[in-house]
């Protein structure tokens, strides 16, 4: 279940995913630049773990990839299964500083970089999230 499906059967999950206002000021600039947009956080590797921006669509997530949740202009944020299941019980908020971070994402040229910040889920987020059920992966979401 999804935070927005979530929300319209009445229940109040907390975002497994949010964006600062100068994030989101950001990402809607890309999409001005760049038509619809979309996020993948990895584990690791090249960039460490900073979430990397595309255009919709330019990378392709699979079943192996879970759904955080939609940012500002409808923009799915994915996450690595494996690591989800290390931040499963953190909320996690996408933010932009100064910077230059991977030659991959969207904001590289412009002089920032887009990072996470997280914090745990308390107690009742935890067992509301768990009692949803596992958020959709990339083989059952339609984009």
């Amino acid at each position: 279940m999804t935070t927005e499906t979530a929300e319209m059967a009445g229940t109040n999950l907390p975002p497994r995913i949010l964006a600062t206002p100068a994030a989101e000021e950001w990402i809607e600039k890309l999409i001005e630049r760049h038509g619809p947009l979309m996020f993948h956080q990895s584990g690791g590797c090249c960039d460490g773990s900073a979430p990397m921006c595309f255009p919709r669509g330019e990378f392709r997530v699979s079943a192996q990839d879970i759904l955080l949740g939609r940012l500002i202009g409808d923009t799915p944020v994915w996450i690595g299964k494996a690591q989800f299941e290390y931040w499963r019980h953190t909320q996690v908020t996408i933010d932009v500083v100064p910077g230059r971070g991977s030659g991959m994402s969207l904001e590289a040229p412009e002089g920032i970089r887009f990072i996470v910040r997280s914090r745990v889920f308390t107690d009742e987020e935890n067992d509301a999230l768990e009692a949803a059920g596992e958020p959709p992966r990339g083989d059952t979401v339609q984009e």
